[in-house]
């Protein structure tokens, strides 16, 4: 009897120790999502994570709006809405080169009709398109986003001269139908949607000079320089093909 008690209670102490560790073992360990997607499993993805800035090319559209003043001592200015169209060919990381298509039209305001012409001249049509190039440096960028500078030098076809009613562009202060040199300093703010898409936004400084016969020229070759601003808002799309 002596001999029993001790051996049931010493057998009975082991058991409820050997339960009490794997207790405490099992609280302790770590539990895990199943790796499959079920009802109520919540799988996180970041969209931004294979965004990289080594592709070849790249190409954006954007809805755009440019200021323009259509004759050379115009009070009156021109907004105008269009186009702007443009892509890339990155030579390395920071340096590419960009080309560039742009159209705005619209209507502007004009001087009066000295020559008294029947229901005047009012409103009328006018538009710009530019087709310039240059060099474009990649700054500050992150998965997030980016800023890029550029300077882009071409041409510019200036159109004036459809709702004049016959009259000559001097009668209402306007230049007459034209082709000029054209520069574009401003550049491109990114912000990136996935590895491939963009959201741009474009602000640009645009100079341009039109030239004509009636107008004090600002210098011997009879220009006048025309600054204004113009801003594009749209997408960029970055290929697979890189560097």
């Amino acid at each position: 009897m002596v001999m029993r008690l001790p051996v049931r209670f010493s057998s009975s102490f082991v058991a409820v120790a050997a339960l009490a560790i794997c207790a405490g073992t099992c609280a302790q360990a770590p539990t895990t999502a199943s790796p499959t997607a079920g009802n109520g499993t919540y799988i996180a993805s970041d969209p931004l994570a294979n965004v990289r800035y080594d592709n070849r090319y790249d190409i954006s559209v954007g809805m755009a709006y440019a200021r323009l003043m259509a004759g050379p001592t115009l009070n009156q200015g021109s907004n105008l809405g269009g186009l702007d169209a443009s892509g890339s060919y990155w030579l390395s990381k920071h340096w590419g080169l960009e080309g560039s298509g742009r159209a705005y039209l619209g209507s502007s305001g004009a001087a009066a009709n000295t020559d008294g012409g029947p229901g005047g001249i009012k409103g009328p049509f006018v538009a710009q398109y530019l087709f310039v190039g240059g060099p474009e440096w990649l700054g500050p960028h992150n998965k997030h986003g980016a800023l890029i500078a550029h300077v882009l030098a071409g041409g510019a076809y200036g159109q004036f001269e459809k709702d004049l009613l016959g009259y000559n562009p001097s009668t209402v202060d306007f230049y007459n139908n034209q082709i000029a040199p054209a520069v574009v300093f401003g550049g491109h703010m990114d912000l990136n949607r996935s590895a491939h898409w963009v959201f741009r936004i474009t602000p640009d400084a645009l100079l341009t000079r039109y030239s004509t016969s009636y107008a004090t020229p600002t210098s011997g070759t009879g220009g006048h320089n025309n600054w204004n601003f113009g801003i594009s808002v749209g997408a960029e799309y970055k290929f697979n093909k890189k560097r």
